[in-house]
């Protein structure tokens, strides 16, 4: 009835039977090609052996791919503190043996100091409090007089105990003190040297006058008032602001500490360079231990 279904039907079939044939052919020319090459057919074999075969080859290979990261830093960290201890066992050198510190000593005196600021903090506060309050006082009163009444004093002063021309440098020097506007630190630094030399008098004169009477004591104090004296003031600058607190008091404790071997020294020298005929005559007149020193 419809001559174009036919038609199409017709067509159709050929076409199914020229794909089958072309497939027959190329599959014929594959297996030709294949028997005329042999090295191509072992090498894809072999290319798919060896991938298969590749993890079974490389037992490591899995496992590290099995291994967690954590296993691996642990691992690292191992091999690391193993090659710090293999250096760290090498490190000391007989041709060099004192490179690095044997004993410890630094670490001793850093140790004692924090315990004695941690446990003596009290006694500490008790030596600052004197120190504290009579810089306190000379500084008060120094900042309560007038600057040129002040000047006007001190140039008099310095012309009584020295002479003419001291107490003209006095007064010019106070007053370009004045001229460039530090009279108040002026004042400041006056009340700690003040300070200083107060409590320096204060015990010094007495310590010189044991020393005087007692050889032993000298043999035991003369060392420290040798070291006292010889050590630069910042090196035990840092121990007193640890002891003392930040402020003025440990820049006068640093004062005293460096002053007072000259104070002890003399009083000592003096005493001791006394002529014998005059304590023999103060004896002689009845004079006590008291009167004669």
């Amino acid at each position: 009835m419809n001559p174009w279904s036919q038609a199409q039907q017709s067509g159709a079939a050929p076409t199914d039977a020229d794909s089958a044939s072309e497939t027959a052919t190329t599959e014929s020319i594959a297996s030709e090609a294949a028997a005329s090459n042999p090295w191509a057919s072992a090498s894809d074999s072999s290319a798919g052996s060896e991938t298969e075969s590749a993890p079974a080859a490389n037992p490591w290979g899995s496992a590290e791919a099995q291994a967690s990261p954590d296993d691996a830093a642990q691992a690292s960290v191992a091999s690391s503190d193993w090659l710090g201890q293999e250096e760290s066992e090498a490190a000391f050198d007989w041709m060099s043996p004192f490179e690095e510190p044997i004993i410890p000593l630094a670490e001793w005196v850093e140790w004692m100091l924090t315990w004695v600021v941690e446990h003596f903090r009290p006694l500490f506060q008790a030596i600052r409090w004197p120190v504290d309050a009579t810089l306190t006082g000379f500084e008060e009163a120094l900042l309560a007089v007038p600057s040129p009444v002040m000047l006007v004093l001190l140039a008099v002063l310095s012309w009584q105990f020295a002479s003419r021309k001291m107490g003209l440098f006095t007064f010019g020097s106070l007053l370009l003190v004045g001229l460039i506007g530090v009279w108040s630190e002026l004042m400041v630094t006056l009340a700690l040297v003040l300070t200083s030399v107060s409590f320096c008098l204060l015990v010094g004169i007495p310590l010189g006058i044991a020393l005087s009477r007692s050889d032993s004591l000298v043999k035991i104090v003369r060392p420290m008032l040798d070291a006292m004296q010889t050590t630069p003031a910042f090196v035990y600058l840092v121990p007193v602001v640890m002891l003392f607190g930040i402020g003025n008091v440990p820049g006068v404790v640093v004062t005293i500490i460096f002053a007072l071997p000259p104070v002890v020294r003399l009083t000592n020298l003096g005493i001791r360079q006394v002529p014998e005929d005059l304590v023999e005559a103060a004896h002689a007149f009845g004079c006590n231990r008291h009167q004669l020193l």
